[in-house]
């Protein structure tokens, strides 16, 4: 068969290899198969085509029916292998290959649509790393089909995806892990009990620790993450009517006593330690708010001994402050 045969014959039997409008994407409007492989098409054409025998020029590939796609599929594979590796040729057959069976990646990428933590067009260019490594990876003579063996590569691509992503908190494999498991005996276990299971009955089905149970429970809780604004409680439960009071309205504060508290309980000790006369001065200066006269004439004494005394007995309680233990 000639390569004018065979891109004959590979015309008519995908009616698909007519050209294309300037502009449109090569997968139909998604833009992926450009982004996967634009360079190598835009570098390609009808003459590697013909330099690779036997494959026929396909000018839009991700156009092509998925029925044909798998026919053409085993013609490129069967060439691809006899390429060398770097040629236009070997290039064209390759992403010729990718471009055409991305369907299997919005197909996979479809089953993960209702698990949110990335967006769509993200899960396809995932998916589109794991067809990529399917098509370097696969051999005709092992007699399976290319969808069989290339939508475990694509699936474990995105399932990586979300767990490298997927979670606002990141914990550890293990704990990523049991979730899934714990997630598992819940749901059987509330079908068989008719009511949610306890960390006891949790822990007996997965045979488990209860404190290995209670851990996974709470690690479960970082994989989402909920917004200060969201609502603390339902709209109308609350004794206002309209909406609840948001979780920032609830959140808590550092209370600027706590530091004089603190203060007081690290001064204590270093107050029982002056003598009677030192802790009469403190108590008549800090605690009566006298002035340094008014002791002075308490204790017969003149303001500046006061003055004296006073900063000796603040120098001797801080020091004891800042020592580092």
């Amino acid at each position: 068969m000639t390569a004018h045969t065979a891109r004959t014959t590979g015309t008519e039997r995908t009616g698909k290899a007519r050209p294309t409008p300037p502009g449109t994407p090569a997968d139909g409007g998604t833009g992926v198969a450009t982004a996967a492989t634009g360079a190598g098409r835009a570098e390609s054409g009808p003459e590697s085509a013909a330099d690779a025998g036997e494959l026929p020029w396909i000018e839009n590939a991700g156009k092509v029916a998925p029925a044909d796609a798998r026919e053409l599929s085993r013609l490129f594979f069967g060439r691809l292998r006899e390429l060398e590796e770097g040629t236009p040729a070997h290039q064209y057959a390759r992403n010729t290959l990718i471009e055409m069976n991305l369907s299997l990646v919005r197909f996979a990428a479809g089953r993960f649509r209702n698990r949110g933590g990335g967006d769509m067009e993200d899960v396809v260019q995932v998916g589109t790393i794991g067809l990529i490594k399917a098509i370097d990876r696969f051999d005709l003579s092992r007699e399976v089909e290319f969808t069989s063996f290339a939508v475990p590569y694509i699936t474990g691509e995105i399932k990586r995806f979300f767990r490298d992503t997927g979670w606002a908190v990141h914990v550890p494999r293990r704990l990523q892990e049991l979730r899934v498991d714990l997630a598992r005996a819940k749901e059987a276990l509330a079908a068989e009990l008719d009511r949610d299971p306890t960390v006891r009955e949790l822990a007996e089905r997965l045979e488990l620790d209860e404190d290995e149970v209670i851990e996974g429970i709470v690690a479960a809780n970082g994989y989402t993450a909920g917004s200060l604004d969201m609502p603390a409680e339902p709209a109308g439960t609350g004794r206002h009517i309209g909406p609840g009071r948001t979780f920032a309205d609830v959140l808590g504060s550092p209370d600027p006593a706590i530091e004089t508290v603190e203060n007081l309980h690290a001064l204590a000790p270093l107050l029982g330690g002056l003598d009677e006369r030192e802790r009469r001065i403190v108590d008549m200066r800090f605690g009566q708010e006298m002035t340094q006269s008014q002791i002075g004439a308490t204790l017969g004494v003149s303001q500046m001994h006061v003055s004296r005394l006073i900063s000796r007995i603040l120098r001797k309680l801080r020091s004891g402050m800042f020592v580092e233990e």
